[in-house]
């Protein structure tokens, strides 16, 4: 009798440790162009016009350039990957790449932290927030499985020094809160952002505007990628090198390349 008993509350406490356990982890690799508007998260209701075609409210709409651009690209649905709430997301490797944001291809290209710490705020899109930060970074929004067609809107986060500033080490945004990820560091570790109950999918994609304020749009114009590798409940393998480590690193595989070849 004491046997059976023992064993049913070995089942139990397996039982619990299993419901207990941390969900699984997952690696994602992805690529943000210029046109993948975070506005558009999830809005599978919205039918993007060709880019030579005007797109103005009243409505849901993106502000476009009058006249037609070099790039004339169509503004896109941002690229998500699946989560749940409670689920801890961080960026693997330091985001890369660039983004031009103005007419002609070329040079001034933005990385994925972005330009000038304060230049950017933008107005909320139906039932997403707005935008207040650094210009053109590297954004995410956590989605539910609904449409965020109707507001009101969440609050707008302040990236800006004044407020939240980009260096932070944890986030924890609320569902249809457009957020700051940069290239996903601060300092020696790498920013961990909280996915809030409800969630079930991250989109990630640019904020960008008229001299990045105001309405939503612009992205007519834009050329380039960012390129980044995110976890879900997964740590970085290594902390992110400094320039000195890379030096070494370098140099230590060049003399292990020599002693390999004599």
């Amino acid at each position: 009798m004491r046997k059976a008993t023992l064993l049913t509350a070995f089942a139990a406490a397996a039982l619990a440790a299993a419901i207990a356990s941390p969900a699984a982890a997952q690696i994602f690799d992805v690529t943000v162009r210029g046109g993948d508007a975070i506005f558009l998260a999830g809005r599978t209701d919205v039918v993007v016009p060709p880019a030579s075609d005007p797109w103005t409210g009243p409505g849901t709409y993106l502000a476009r350039h009058p006249r037609p651009t070099p790039e004339e690209i169509q503004e896109t649905h941002p690229p998500w990957i699946p989560v749940v709430g409670g689920d801890v997301v961080r960026v693997l490797d330091p985001a890369i790449g660039g983004i031009n944001f103005f007419n002609g291809y070329g040079p001034p290209f933005y990385g994925p932290g972005g330009n000038s710490l304060a230049g950017s705020d933008l107005l909320p899109l139906d039932g997403i927030s707005g935008y207040k930060g650094p210009e053109g970074p590297l954004t995410g929004v956590f989605l539910d499985g609904s449409i965020p067609d109707t507001g009101p809107p969440p609050p707008t986060l302040d990236f800006t020094p004044s407020g939240l500033g980009t260096a932070f080490s944890t986030l924890s945004p609320l569902l249809r809160q457009v957020f700051y990820i940069g290239d996903g560091v601060t300092g020696p570790t790498f920013k961990t952002f909280i996915a809030p109950a409800g969630a079930t999918r991250l989109f990630l994609g640019i904020p960008d505007g008229f001299g990045f304020d105001g309405h939503p749009g612009a992205y007519d114009d834009n050329d380039g990628a960012y390129r980044v590798r995110v976890g879900v409940n997964r740590m970085p393998d290594i902390p992110e090198p400094g320039p000195l480590a890379l030096l070494v690193g370098a140099a230590a595989g060049m003399a292990a390349f020599a002693r390999r070849r004599r």
